[in-house]
């Protein structure tokens, strides 16, 4: 494998790669069969590698590019330091509404940048091909692997032999056929935190999770920003009136929406990017003139230049892996996990299928990715978590379901904390208590979804968590309060005139 460079090439991203794809290093020289090989170090892979060496297996772990993959490199720990000093300046700025007077307040784009790649540095070392040798007792090779055998991989001129192997290659930036963006030139999550200056004027082309949590940050930490979608809503995921909330602190933040707009072109003209685009039902075109353009389009799976073919792996170029609900390929010899293979495109997601993995491929277990409860948040200001099925989900099934919302402004702390913007809806099962999904919309509801997340994977009905005990005042007890509103639905007409009747005789 060539060395890799991280830019901007400073002493932190050098260490960076000393850790994750160190220019010296030296692979191992087979010897036997491997009980198993992952090609792919992000987070699936490295989950895979450890937890099966940790369980007396003989592993190798081949990665082309940087161990940590997406999460560690270009994804959730870069993103939310990022987002953390934007927050930060959001909160002074917001400061005169809790009596708190702190001036103009100044942002340093290239310290906030910095003290991403510090954070991100110091991450790293968690992830290191030496630590996952010397610590963990597994076989790493750096390089670009092929699969060349029915039970073999070559990576490096070497041929590894395995009894199972597990492709975890991850995905990446979707690159959108906008006709003239590739001669202009664009960013991508890959490249955007190569940044050192800020962007007087950034478009983002794309409101989903990755282009809505920056827009805000980059909006908060100066830019002009200008986001363009193809839907009536961003967040169009999430339940409208969860999107709503955030969409609103964007147009009150100065985001400018251009919602229901397909972008057409992308041309230069002198030192301005200028991006084409066309409303819904517009018969003219528009465009905005920007110094900076950042595709948040989607994710396409890595699985090129892996010879799937010679070994029979079905895949598809959009779909990825295709993998049975016990994560098997095609080749019964061969599985895959993480965002290769799985619609979930969350680090939590690859790290619990991973899980799947080891004790299926190993141990001839039964367990399904079906199982899994999955939670996930996006994390704008104020942040969208969720479990389970969205109302629009379970309308699609048939399932009739009850909706029980307790809305932040009528929570004693998130009035305190002046976040009264949000709610918790939790949905259950059409005249029970078992809770089916929810969405709550909240500064921090990606700490708070994780309470009703354990109540789904332990069966727990909404009308108990009614019964759990908060210490006042937190926001977390609007989830006890959706159980009280629960609890109340029981008291019918008819319970009512039996604790009338009873409460008469005990006169």
């Amino acid at each position: 494998m060539g060395q890799v460079r991280v830019l901007p090439d400073d002493e932190l991203n050098r260490t960076l790669v000393a850790h994750v794809a160190p220019p010296d290093w030296c692979n191992p020289t087979p010897a036997g069969r491997y009980n198993l090989v992952v090609i792919g170090a992000g987070t699936a892979g490295l989950i895979t590698a450890a937890g099966a060496a940790g369980l007396g297996a003989r592993v190798a772990l081949v990665e082309r590019h940087l161990m940590g993959g997406d999460c560690l490199n270009v994804g959730c720990v870069p993103s939310k330091t990022v987002i953390r000093s934007s927050r930060l300046v959001a909160e002074a700025r917001d400061g005169e509404r809790f009596g708190v007077r702190v001036g103009a307040v100044e942002t340093d784009f290239a310290a906030v940048m910095r003290r991403m790649r510090t954070v991100r540095t110091r991450i790293s070392a968690n992830d290191a091909a030496a630590r996952y040798r010397d610590e963990k007792g597994v076989d790493v090779y750096l390089g670009a692997a092929r699969f060349s055998g029915p039970d073999s991989v070559e990576v490096g001129g070497q041929t590894l032999r395995f009894k199972k192997a597990v492709i975890a290659t991850g995905g990446r930036a979707a690159e959108p056929p906008i006709p003239g963006l590739a001669a202009v030139g664009y960013l991508t999550n890959e490249t955007v935190f190569t940044l050192t200056e800020r962007p007087a004027r950034l478009a983002v082309i794309g409101a989903g999770p990755i282009g809505c949590e920056l827009a805000q940050a980059f909006r908060r930490l100066g830019s002009e920003v200008v986001l363009l979608h193809d839907s009536p809503h961003i967040l169009n995921r999430e339940d409208a009136d969860a999107a709503e909330i955030v969409q609103r602190a964007f147009v009150r933040e100065g985001v400018a929406l251009v919602l229901g707009a397909s972008v057409v072109g992308a041309r230069r003209d002198g030192a301005d990017k200028v991006l084409r685009f066309r409303r819904a039902g517009g018969a003219a075109e528009e465009e905005v003139r920007v110094d900076e353009i950042l595709v948040a389009a989607g994710r396409v799976p890595n699985v090129a230049d892996l010879d799937l073919e010679r070994v029979g792996v079905d895949y598809d170029a959009r779909r990825g892996v295709l993998v049975d609900d016990r994560l098997r390929t095609s080749n019964a010899r061969i599985y895959a996990c993480g965002d290769v293979c799985t619609e979930w495109k969350f680090t939590h997601a690859a790290d619990f299928a991973a899980r799947i993995v080891i004790q299926n491929a190993l141990f001839f277990g039964r367990r399904r990715l079906s199982g899994l409860i999955m939670p996930w948040c996006t994390y704008t200001d104020p942040e969208i978590a969720h479990v389970g099925l969205y109302e629009h989900e379970a309308g699609a099934r048939g399932i009739a379901f009850d909706a029980y919302v307790r809305p932040f402004h009528e929570v004693d702390r998130a009035i305190a904390d002046g976040e009264e913007d949000g709610f918790v809806k939790i949905l259950t099962r059409k005249g029970g208590d078992q809770i089916l999904g929810a969405t709550i919309v909240a500064r921090h509801a990606g700490d708070l979804i994780s309470a009703l997340t354990q109540a789904m994977v332990g069966k727990v009905g909404l009308g108990s968590l009614a019964n759990v005990i908060h210490p006042y005042p937190t926001q977390a007890e609007a989830i006890r309060q959706a159980g009280d509103l629960y609890n109340r639905t029981r008291l019918t007409p008819t319970v009512k005139r039996l604790f009338a009747a009873l409460l008469a005789l005990t006169r």
